[in-house]
């Protein structure tokens, strides 16, 4: 088995990276806040949370504040598992080779 063989391709594009390692140190965080941190569009930001959904990687809340809808985003377990082996696997690939 090689080292590329833990890399994850859902984690391939820099949104899906860029929310997986948002909701890596945080709790969770709300539609707006992640679309802020990430500087991307609306649907464009849909889209990726959608695809890490439909994989199970990340949990859904909506609720209202007040009169407004929120909807609050965090990693389940086996998303933040599959995170911490993508990043090990990309560690690992950039370590200097012990000699």
């Amino acid at each position: 088995m090689g080292i590329i063989d833990n890399i994850n391709k859902l984690f391939d594009h820099r949104i899906r990276l860029g929310i997986m390692s948002i909701l890596a140190v945080n709790e969770d965080a709300d539609f707006n806040r992640l679309k802020e941190l990430l500087d991307v569009t609306d649907g464009n930001l849909a889209s990726h949370l959608k695809a890490l959904e439909q994989a199970e990687y990340i949990l859904v809340e909506k609720s209202f504040v007040g009169r407004k809808p929120n909807t609050r985003y965090s990693a389940s377990k086996l998303g933040r598992a599959a995170f911490r082996k993508h990043i090990e696997a990309l560690e690992k690939l950039i370590q200097k080779p012990k000699k």
